[in-house]
């Protein structure tokens, strides 16, 4: 939903910049094994789940937990190129260890970081269920008095293909529920025993003792009604969401002028990821993507729009905050408009990004009808960089870009995240039916007037090559891998 010096990677078909290794993970050093395990597995020795109708899933919490009784526990995943693996730091109390390579692969979780095991009170096996674990889960709480009022990690883990920096953790005497990652278990009404362990790689890696890897509770399937089933559904969505909040309006009095001179505080520093999600339309007219546009800088994007009277424009100006947040200059850097087209119908900002498909010479072949965009923190991006902002605000974009009677709307891109959209939005698409076949790169950039003021505008492009053939009527769509990074799969289309 991003501040260092950064190495240029030359990948095939890209042209990007990444971060490099992170101070706060460079050259990490052995740790001492700690005197207590810093996760343990804790919840009641009894938990109620439900099927509903004639269901043979169970649903409910399921009363799997970790808490970090002694001391905050973080892990932070980083990859210097596309062409890199994953590297992932346990910052311990007794210093940074870097835990075995292939030990965590994606970005959404710890690899089967739990086995889960179901038997019959007789002890005859039901079903055993590996879980991919995010230690970012939504349902977190204070275990104890004295622990910390608040905790500062994000709330859910990256999904996008091209994320590069992640952050995991649970603050020092709170508890996480993993329930989460558990989904449906396919059992019927009836008492169970259940154990769930710690992968012992994990336990092993990160020196969780045996006994504070496993736990063993009994489990109570009930059946309820699909009333029932109803009553909880909508209880559960209607839930506040504290990784989404709208954002806060602008002030009412438009600045009078632009600030004067150059800002030397932090600033933003806009980045484009690969384009991704990429298809053809039904007719083969279209081809479709997905793009990400992200903040690398040490200073959000803080864009204010004041609407024109009763027009549907507003003026935009960008503001400038210093290390302790607090305002220290603006300048005036385009217009927002009120945006009424399919899956949009809110206030864009039109000075963000372009998307360009580019021929083999790197020559425009056609630009996307896209030229207005809501800034929204959809992606964690790199919250390993410098000045990340791991708890947004302004993540859905349904309420972060304001409806027809506002006055004026505050638009933020948080130094860490990125802005996603998906290859189902109007103006997500090129025209290509009266291509030739041949080799295209499609172009992200962001801040492609440079309009914005930001540290860096030597690194706001990212290419992505694909291939065009067949006939138009029967065009055939190849993309090619960015590095390691399979993102195949990713996105959708909302005509299927």
């Amino acid at each position: 939903m991003k501040r260092l010096g950064l190495p240029a990677a030359a990948l095939a078909g890209l042209a990007l910049v990444l971060p490099g290794a992170v101070s706060t993970t460079s050259a990490p050093v052995a740790a001492t094994a700690p005197e207590a395990s810093p996760l343990v597995l804790t919840g009641p020795s009894k938990v109620v789940a439900y099927t509903y109708g004639k269901g043979k899933r169970a649903y409910g919490d399921f009363g799997i937990n970790l808490t970090a009784p002694s001391d905050a526990f973080e892990l932070r995943t980083h990859r210097p190129d596309w062409d890199s693996p994953l590297t992932t730091v346990w910052r311990s109390p007794d210093g940074d260890v870097t835990l075995p390579a292939g030990l965590q692969t994606r970005w959404d979780g710890l690899d089967r970081f739990i086995r889960l095991t179901v038997a019959r009170k007789d002890g005859t096996p039901v079903l055993t269920k590996r879980l991919d674990v995010c230690l970012n889960a939504w349902s977190t709480q204070r275990t104890t008095p004295d622990a910390p009022l608040r905790s500062p990690y994000p709330q859910g883990c990256p999904q996008n293909p091209f994320t590069i920096g992640s952050v995991q953790g649970i603050q020092r005497g709170w508890v996480t529920n993993l329930s989460e990652g558990v989904g449906a278990l396919r059992v019927g009404k009836g008492r169970y025993d259940v154990t769930a362990r710690i992968a012992p790689r994990w336990a092993r890696a990160l020196h969780i003792s045996p006994a504070d890897a496993t736990r063993s509770y009994r489990l109570v399937v009930k059946r309820e009604g699909d009333g029932d089933y109803r009553r909880r559904a909508r209880s559960a969505a209607g839930r506040p969401d504290s990784a989404r909040h709208a954002a806060m309006p602008a002030a009412s009095t438009r600045p009078t002028k632009a600030a004067e001179g150059e800002p030397d505080g932090p600033l933003p520093d806009l980045r484009s990821l690969p384009a991704y999600g990429m298809q053809l339309s039904r007719n083969h007219k279209h081809l479709r993507f997905s793009a990400t546009v992200w903040n690398a800088g040490d200073s959000p994007l803080l864009v204010d729009g004041f609407r024109r009277g009763s027009q549907d424009v507003m003026d935009a100006y960008q503001y400038f905050i210093d290390t302790d947040g607090n305002q220290t200059g603006y300048r005036r850097v385009g217009t927002m408009i009120w945006h009424q087209a399919k899956s949009h119908n809110h206030w864009h900002f039109e000075d963000f990004a372009r998307y360009t498909l580019l021929r083999a010479d790197k020559t425009e072949a056609v630009r996307s009808r896209k030229e207005s965009f809501c800034l929204a923190n959809t992606d964690a991006v790199d919250y390993t960089v410098d000045g990340a902002d791991w708890q947004p605000e302004n993540t859905d974009l349904h309420t972060s870009c304001g409806d027809r009677s506002t006055v004026s709307l505050r638009e933020v891109l948080a130094a860490g995240s990125g802005d996603t959209y998906a290859q189902f939005r109007a103006g997500q698409a090129f025209r290509i039916d009266n291509l030739p076949n041949g080799i295209y790169y499609v172009a992200v950039e962001g801040n492609p007037d440079r309009n914005l003021v930001e540290s860096d505008t030597g690194n706001n492009v990212a290419l992505r090559k694909i291939k065009l053939s067949g006939s138009p009527t029967e065009r055939r769509l190849k993309v090619f891998q960015v590095g390691v990074v399979d993102d195949s799969g990713y996105g959708y289309d909302e005509e299927h």
